[in-house]
């Protein structure tokens, strides 16, 4: 398992605190400073069963001045949160067939069980 974590976020130290208490300990990826390839970008897209649009964060300030109200596609969302990887949604839990979401953290307890 891989966990898409960024630890300035609340939630992402949290949900990453709620799996280790399940003795769930997955690969940590800090897609901050180690940057996510489109490649992988993709696939967790696939895997989360949404589009890009989705995985964005809309309450970032660079949202709201760059993206919001304008028309993008998929590919170039993608290449938005390449850039800046703080509009990615977190914490993303990803195991092999699928990925959630941890907002609420509960929602990983649908890859662990």
């Amino acid at each position: 398992m891989k966990y898409y974590h960024n630890n300035r976020c609340r939630k992402s130290r949290e949900g990453l605190a709620f799996l280790n208490e399940k003795d769930i300990h997955p690969e940590v990826i800090n897609y901050m400073t180690d940057k996510i390839n489109k490649a992988d970008l993709l696939v967790l897209i696939e895997k989360l069963k949404m589009t890009a649009l989705d995985l964005i964060r809309k309450n970032e300030s660079f949202y709201k001045e760059n993206i919001k109200e304008k028309s993008f596609t998929n590919e170039e969302l993608i290449d938005w949160m390449i850039k800046e990887p703080k509009l990615i949604e977190r914490p993303i839990l990803e195991n092999d067939n699928s990925a959630e979401i941890g907002r609420p953290k509960e929602n990983f307890l649908k890859l662990i069980n």
